[in-house]
């Protein structure tokens, strides 16, 4: 089985990358980044600062591809900028995968994606996820995670200072670990829905783990 890994050295993604390393059942891990990755036995690790520029020339067949890009506006320094990452990049990298044989988008959303939201954040997941929706995909599956927990290079202030609130919500909003995340997309993967559209919400992802 051929994967494409979008995301590879972000927080979900990083732990994906090994779940998938460890599965005999996948040959080849084709995983665009701008910044090399270790090598290993799977991985093609194609470097390019322009992920759109390396994927409109992509013309190798894919089975199966996950996505785990995504940012903040504070980390992409203006709306366009982070708009460009979380809707222009999932969307148009699907399509491309799609054209290359892809029958299954797995891609990482967030916890009150809504197209109608004000805020930019959610309303920018709903959008892209919509617009997943319209792409001819056999399965598509969007995992909506409330707030990550993981190792990050540069720990999020907010992040910090909300996670010992976020263990007292309930269930659908408690924090999760990002290597659950994962977990919940390489097993979903494996075993698809028996339906086109599957969405796992932030509460259901830990049954994924166990």
């Amino acid at each position: 089985m051929k994967i494409l890994l979008l995301g590879a050295t972000g927080l979900v993604g990083s732990e994906l990358l090994k779940l998938l390393e460890q599965d005999s059942g996948i040959s080849k891990i084709y995983a665009p980044t701008r910044r090399p990755l270790p090598p290993s036995e799977k991985l093609v690790n194609p470097v390019a600062d322009d992920l759109c520029a390396t994927m409109a020339t992509w013309t190798t067949p894919i089975d199966i591809a996950f996505c785990c890009l995504g940012t903040t506006r504070k980390d992409a320094g203006s709306d366009a900028a982070f708009r460009y990452v979380d809707y222009t990049l999932v969307v148009e990298c699907g399509s491309v995968a799609l054209k290359n044989g892809c029958q299954h988008y797995s891609v990482v959303s967030a916890l009150g994606a809504n197209p109608q939201s004000t805020f930019l954040y959610s309303r920018t997941k709903g959008e892209m996820e919509k617009a997943l929706e319209l792409q001819a995909w056999q399965h598509l599956t969007i995992v909506r995670p409330s707030m990550l927990q993981g190792d990050r290079p540069k720990p999020r202030l907010l992040e910090q200072i909300s996670e010992p609130i976020f263990k007292l919500l309930p269930e659908k909003w408690k924090a999760v670990e990002a290597s659950a995340v994962a977990m919940a997309m390489l097993k979903s993967a494996r075993n698809p829905a028996p339906y086109r559209l599957q969405i796992i919400e932030s509460e259901q992802i830990q049954k994924y783990s166990q």
